[in-house]
């Protein structure tokens, strides 16, 4: 029988994040979603990076906080959702600005990017805004329980229920 678990593939080239935390954030939130045998990889780096890319690919010369490159293509058993790519630089600030920890923007930014990686694009307005943030406001929701400082046996449990 073929294996029907999704892969996060993980890369940090700045900042401290809890990669174990992160990774098993965004693997229950494609379980919640209903999504089997799905890759996407997430790439928490620089401003400097990220504005390089948002320059070369929406022609915006400046730094922002997430970026999704959807691909949406079949691999072997698995289906390549795509990329995201989270600026550490740029979540911390706005971290500091909400009040909150790093790890939760970082949190919020990865979900946000799963969800553009889903075809979905609050940018066009409407129906479409409105669809896009009740999906990232329900996985919000339904992941709040899985906070950094709190991940271990108890998450474990939770997630094997």
């Amino acid at each position: 029988m073929r294996s029907t678990k999704n892969k996060v593939l993980l890369r940090v080239e700045r900042g401290r994040v809890r990669r174990r935390w992160l990774k098993a954030l965004l693997l229950k939130a494609l379980d919640l979603l209903h999504l089997k045998k799905v890759e996407l990889s997430l790439y928490i780096t620089t401003d400097q990076v990220i504005r390089e890319l948002n320059r070369e690919y929406r022609g915006k010369d400046k730094p922002t906080d997430v970026l999704s490159f959807p691909i949406g293509e079949k691999v072997g058993s698995f289906t390549l959702l795509g990329d995201i790519v989270i600026s550490w630089d740029t979540a911390k600030k706005q971290a500091k600005e909400y009040g909150h920890s790093t790890e939760e923007e970082i949190k919020r930014l990865a979900l946000h990017g799963l969800v553009h990686l889903l075809g979905y694009d609050h940018e066009l307005g409407g129906e479409e805004e409105r669809k896009f943030f009740s999906l990232e406001n329900y996985l919000l929701s339904e992941l709040s329980h899985i906070a950094p400082w709190s991940w271990g046996a108890n998450f474990l449990k939770r997630k094997n229920s």
